[in-house]
C-alpha cells in the first residue's frame, strides 16, 4: 500500500515508522523537511513542499496513493489537503488529524475526510473510559457510511463473562474483532470466553450501539451512554 503522509512532525514521523514497519511504502511531505529530519525515518520518501499547492501533490503523484494521512498541526491545511486528495486526485482514503475540538464538526466528507483523530478527544474519552466500566466508546466513525468502530471494558457483573464468543447474542451488523485482556491483545475465535475487565472491540453500526452495550452489560439500552473519542 502506498501512503502520503502531509505533515514530518512527531506525530508523522511516528505513523510512518509504524507503517514501514508493516511493510507498506510511504512519502512524507513537508515543509520544513531538513536533513535532521530525513534521517530519523531514512527508509520513508521525502519531498520538501507545501501539500496545500497542487503543483507539490502532482510531485508527490498522490493520484498513486491508495491513503492521504494529514498529519500537520494545522487544522487547515489537513482540511485543505484532504479536499485537494479528494476531489482532484481521486485519493481513495484520507485519515486528518484534529489539533482542536472545536473544529471537529468540520472533518467530514464534505472536506475530503474519511476518518478524522482526535487525539484530545481520544485522550480524554480513554480517562473517562477507565472510571467508566461498562459505557461504550466510539473510537472511529466511518464518514462513507454508518459503520463506527467501539470499545467496550466488560463489568464484573455483565450476565455475559464465561460465555463463549458464538453464544453472545449481538444485534445485527455488529462483529467483535479484538479483545484486550491483560494488556494483551487476542484475536477473538468462536471458543473465546468472555472474562470480566475484557476491553471488547466492535465494528457496529451507530444504530446498534446502544443495544450492543445491553447485551454486554445487562442493562437497559436507553441507560447505555456512548463516549466520543473524535
Amino acid at each position: 500500500m502506498r501512503v502520503v503522509i502531509v505533515g514530518a512532525g512527531s506525530v508523522g514521523r511516528s505513523i510512518a515508522r509504524e507503517l514501514l514497519h508493516n511493510g507498506h511504502e510511504v512519502l512524507l511531505i513537508d515543509k520544513y523537511a531538513d536533513e535532521r529530519r530525513t534521517r530519523q525515518v531514512p527508509d520513508a520518501s521525502w519531498l520538501l513542499g507545501d501539500a496545500c499547492e497542487i503543483a507539490t501533490l502532482v510531485e508527490a503523484s498522490a493520484e498513486d496513493s491508495d491513503v492521504m494521512v494529514c498529519a500537520t498541526g494545522d487544522d487547515k491545511a489537513n482540511l485543505v489537503v484532504s479536499l485537494l486528495a479528494k476531489t482532484e486526485f481521486g485519493v481513495g482514503r484520507t485519515v486528518a488529524r484534529v489539533n482542536n475540538p472545536k473544529n471537529e464538526w468540520m472533518f467530514d466528507d464534505a472536506w475530503g475526510v474519511d476518518v478524522a483523530v482526535s487525539t484530545p478527544r481520544l485522550m480524554t474519552a480513554l480517562v473517562e473510559e477507565a472510571v467508566t466500566i461498562g459505557d461504550l466508546v466510539r473510537l472511529f466513525q466511518f464518514q462513507q457510511g454508518r459503520a463506527t468502530m467501539v470499545e467496550i471494558t466488560v463489568p464484573e457483573d455483565s450476565p455475559t463473562i464465561g460465555r463463549a464468543v458464538r453464544e453472545l447474542k449481538l444485534p445485527a451488523d455488529s462483529v467483535l474483532v479484538g479483545i484486550i485482556r491483560d494488556e494483551q491483545p487476542l484475536a477473538p475465535s468462536d471458543d473465546d470466553t468472555v472474562e470480566a475487565l475484557d476491553e471488547l472491540l466492535f465494528l457496529t453500526t451507530s444504530d446498534a450501539e446502544s443495544e450492543l452495550g445491553a447485551v454486554l452489560t445487562g442493562r437497559s439500552p436507553e441507560t447505555i451512554r456512548t463516549i466520543e473519542s473524535f
